[in-house]
């Protein structure tokens, strides 16, 4: 009864009976994975929903969302956000048991299964048409635009005004300014039609006046076809009997005969307007600035090419993006009869040519041609792929020219990396590629619409690529692809929700190399897979609905499979026959088992990954040994005694894993937030650990981890033990970012001279490059521990930025002085703590916490931002600061930015 007494209390404040409060203590884990499911499920929900609103609003001029769908967007968008939270909760420990935190992913999970079941159904429509006047356009917040848009806006409103021009360069914010006019106008309502029709580069009459029609919404008296002279008197007709209209036209590139297309000529008298925008070309001092911002400083300081160089920057025409992409072809060219050359040739294609479209496509073609590197030129043709203004990752579109065989794959993966970078530096420089952050923070690239316009003009006219990659395809009809498709090398059928692939589709694709299905719908695939003797790439990452695939013994081929997040149960039959793969990604949480004896068949894997949260996936060294070339792996080891095995094999191959993600022991507890760092080792359940690094273990040898997370070993006592280092020069952990420790009870240091006596050290024996570049600790339900960071380890410590404390029972002090150094130094000496990159620093549940620092100690960190203190009854007072630079007053200092959160009762109690 000692034990269930207290739990039958803590159940009864949290008013959960107790047989559930103790389902939810036991079954947490299963909790977790049914929340993470269920998040995930709703979030794809979700981006489905928006995909196809968004096709079906591409479609049908004129349509708005359904009123349910909005909302249910909407309310989804804030349920996503409140589950973010409670994820951050949980991960942090808000709550001191497992059980409150169960009742609170519990609770969650079904809010969000409500949402999921109420998801509106796509197959009834998602849209209706949407009011007269038009419908508000999609548009950024303007920044520093305001007074152009004003200025604007007042020739607008003067009725005399019946044309208004907008021009200026390429990506100063014309279109977005215009998209704000285009919705104050139908808030306005003073005209009774707004119409936006994009013009861009590919200027067609027809499509003009099919755009035009569209949003006037012509349907049975608007001929699709036809003579364009009797459309432009239909439309005309129309437009004069719509009333007081503004027309839009916008990214207008070439002269626009309003005759030609049917629009009436605006005028005072019927109340109509026209707008437009196009491009403003550079003056000749403007275009020269900018070319020689581009083309390198030895260029510019070199007389004899200076002249050409002006004739070349004239050609340019003004243009902001042919001068820009001219220049980066030219640049660091220092030989004047190339200039010369470079010279004549713009002008013989330019004078090939009419019309603004054709001569800005010659000069970037020139850019082109002009790429020396014939492997750059396939790599830059296959960006083409993507959709326009599409966000491509760098590390994806490296992976993609590896698999299209644009990189020689006969290297390590790393080389082939650097060979793409090498690449992507190019085109860059030669400013056919722009380097980007994309909106999910990683490092990428963008095409210029205009460049990928001509690069789709270099593609042969023979199919050998097909991309239908985001089209809200459902279904394959018979017309789909060409029956046959001899030379077709490439198929990317990528984030399509179609359902299933038909079996004829696979069977007139000889040559097919990369097959893309990721983030697809489908539930399997057809045999017919197997005729496809020359595939050598496999996506069907992402595709939750998979649940089987059949047997692969045939495609010999094979190098690359990737199965992420697939709900297979069993490995593919017949993939012990696949021996040239190199890249297999297995990270599949329904996963039952490995088959004894196929990773060893499998040597020339450079890549392999499994679910380190999927407890019958534990894997042997013996098994892993003979894969010589392996470069990336994640996956997890059952025992320290596997792991410390798979260690030695790596040393004593003189291999090293450039990547890795590493579990340790049983039954591991999932990460809510996966995080976005190579070289990861997990340890959950190892309680025969007293330390990680001793004489004993082999995670000293663990070269480049960045990140440590040690859960739930209730031998630990501490991370590192001094004793095998006394007269040694390793240096453990020194590339360590984030080190995370749950649920240790022994564990009373990071850092020990000697385990045996539990005794941390005061002299300077610590490896000085040990925790040398950890940024982050954190530490929760460690009963054992006293001081967190004595002051003989704050060198160490210089990099540091956060500090995270939560439910540590026993512990007094945060950052602590030895007592040796207390009665060396005096007991009234200052002692500084320096931590100079320290920016947060959260205390939580910490009931014997008196100090931050010790007594006679001062902290050091002028970058700090955050105190937050909750429920440290027995923290008293805030210690003292000094800057760096001392100003006179050295207790009269608080950081610039520092805010301190907590409880009005713990405010009031602190001393002053």
């Amino acid at each position: 009864m000692e034990y269930v007494e207290p739990v039958v209390g803590i159940a009864n404040c949290l008013g959960t009976p107790v047989y559930k409060y103790l389902q939810y203590h036991r079954k947490m884990n299963d909790y977790v994975r049914n929340f993470k499911r269920m998040r995930d499920e709703l979030n794809c929900k979700m981006e489905d929903i928006e995909l196809q609103l968004k096709a079906e609003l591409l479609r049908p001029l004129g349509k708005i969302p359904k009123k349910g769908v909005e909302n249910w967007l909407k309310d989804v968008k804030e349920m996503i956000r409140e589950a973010q939270v409670v994820e951050n909760k949980v991960r942090n420990g808000r709550y001191l048991c497992h059980a409150c935190n169960g009742k609170l992913v519990d609770e969650k999970t079904r809010e969000m299964k409500g949402f999921l079941d109420k998801a509106p159904n796509a197959s009834e429509g998602l849209a209706m048409d949407g009011p007269s006047a038009g419908l508000p356009l999609p548009t950024s917040e303007l920044v520093g635009e305001e007074a152009v848009r004003n200025e604007i806006w007042a020739c607008l409103m003067q009725e005399e005004v019946s044309k208004i021009g907008v021009w200026g360069m390429g990506g100063v914010g014309k279109t977005t300014i215009m998209k704000h006019i285009h919705n104050d106008l139908l808030k306005q309502q003073r005209f009774e039609r707004v119409i936006w029709v994009t013009i861009s580069k590919e200027f067609n009459v027809m499509k003009v006046q099919d755009d035009i029609a569209g949003a006037l919404k012509l349907k049975e008296d608007w001929p699709r076809e036809g003579d364009m002279l009797r459309r432009a008197a239909i439309l005309s007709k129309m437009l004069k009997n719509t009333g007081k209209h503004v027309l839009i036209l916008d990214d207008v590139w070439d002269k626009v005969s309003l005759e030609e297309v049917g629009i009436p000529e605006p005028s005072g008298s019927n109340g109509c307007k026209l707008m437009l925008t196009t491009l403003k070309p550079l003056s000749e001092e403007e275009a020269l600035i900018l070319f020689l911002n581009k083309v390198g400083p030895n260029i510019v300081q070199s007389p004899t090419i200076m002249p050409t160089l002006k004739l070349v920057v004239k050609e340019c025409a003004g243009l902001p993006l042919t001068i820009v992409v001219v220049a980066g072809t030219m640049k660091g060219e220092d030989n004047p009869l190339v200039w010369k050359n470079a010279l004549g040739e713009l002008k013989e294609r330019i004078g090939k040519v009419e019309g603004v479209e054709a001569e800005v496509i010659e000069r970037l073609k020139f850019s082109f041609d002009h790429l020396k590197d014939k492997q750059a030129k396939h790599c830059f043709l296959y960006c083409t792929v993507y959709p326009e203004d599409f966000e491509i990752e760098m590390d994806e579109l490296i992976e993609c020219w590896i698999e299209e065989g644009f990189i020689d794959d006969t290297g390590t993966r790393q080389e082939m990396k650097g060979k793409g970078l090498t690449i992507l530096k190019k085109l860059e420089d030669n400013c056919l590629l722009e380097n980007i952050i994309t909106k999910l923070g990683r490092f990428g690239v963008k095409m210029h619409d205009a460049v990928r316009d001509m690069a789709l003009g270099q593609w042969s006219p023979d199919i050998e690529k097909v991309s239908l990659m985001h089209n809200s395809i459902t279904e394959f009809p018979a017309d789909v692809l060409p029956t046959k498709c001899q030379l077709l090398t490439t198929l990317l059928l990528r984030g399509n929700p179609v359902k299933a692939i038909p079996y004829s589709l696979f069977m007139n694709m000889p040559c097919l190399s990369v097959l893309n299905l990721s983030f697809t719908k489908i539930e399997s695939l057809p045999n017919s897979i197997s005729e496809l003797k020359n595939l050598t790439t496999l996506l069907l990452r992402g595709c939750e609905e998979l649940r089987g695939l059949p047997c692969l013994s045939m495609l010999q081929e094979l190098k690359k499979l990737d199965l992420f997040r697939t709900k297979i149960e069993e490995v593919p039959e017949g993939m012990d026959m696949l021996i040239k793969l190199r890249y297999i990604d297995l990270e599949v949480p329904t996963l039952k088992q490995i088959p004894a004896g196929l990773l060893p068949k499998l040597v020339h894997l450079q890549h392999l990954s499994f679910d380190v949260n999927n407890e019958k996936i534990s894997l042997k060294a013996e098994e892993m040994e003979p894969l010589k070339k392996l470069e990336c792996f994640t996956g997890r080891f059952k025992d320290i005694s596997e792991f410390n095995k798979f260690i030695s094999s790596m040393q004593q191959s003189k291999k090293s894993l450039i990547k890795y993600y590493l579990g340790l022991g049983s039954d591991l507890i999932p990460m809510f937030k996966t995080p976005k760092i190579d070289k990861i080792l997990n340890i959950f359940k190892c309680d025969y650990l007293r330390s990680l690094v001793d004489d004993n273990s082999s995670f000293k040898n663990v070269i480049g981890l960045r990140m440590l997370h040690i859960m739930y070993c209730e031998g630990i006592e501490c991370v590192v033990s001094l004793s095998s280092f006394a007269s040694s020069s390793a240096h453990p952990f020194q590339s360590l970012e984030v080190l995370a420790l749950f649920n240790l009870p022994k564990l009373n240091a990071l850092i020990m001279k000697d385990a045996e006596t539990g005794s941390a050290t005061t002299s300077p024996l610590a490896p000085s490059a040990t925790f040398s570049h950890l940024k982050e600790i954190t530490i929760e339900r460690c009963s054992s521990m006293k001081t967190l960071l004595p002051h003989w380890l704050l060198p160490n410590l210089q990099n540091l930025e956060e500090i995270s404390v939560d439910s540590c029972d026993e512990l007094v002090e945060i950052l602590g002085a030895a007592t040796s150094e207390v009665e060396e130094k005096g007991s009234d000496a200052l002692i500084k703590f320096h931590l100079p990159k320290l920016r947060e620093l959260k205390l939580w549940e910490l009931p014997n916490l008196k100090s931050i620092c010790s007594k006679s100690g001062v902290m050091v960190c002028d970058s700090l931002q955050v105190i937050e203190v909750g429920n440290c009854d027995k923290l008293k007072r805030i210690p003292p600061f000094v800057p760096f630079v001392g100003n006179g007053q050295p207790f009269a200092y608080a950081p610039p930015s520092l805010t301190i959160r907590s409880y009005a009762k713990w405010w009031e109690s602190l001393e002053g």
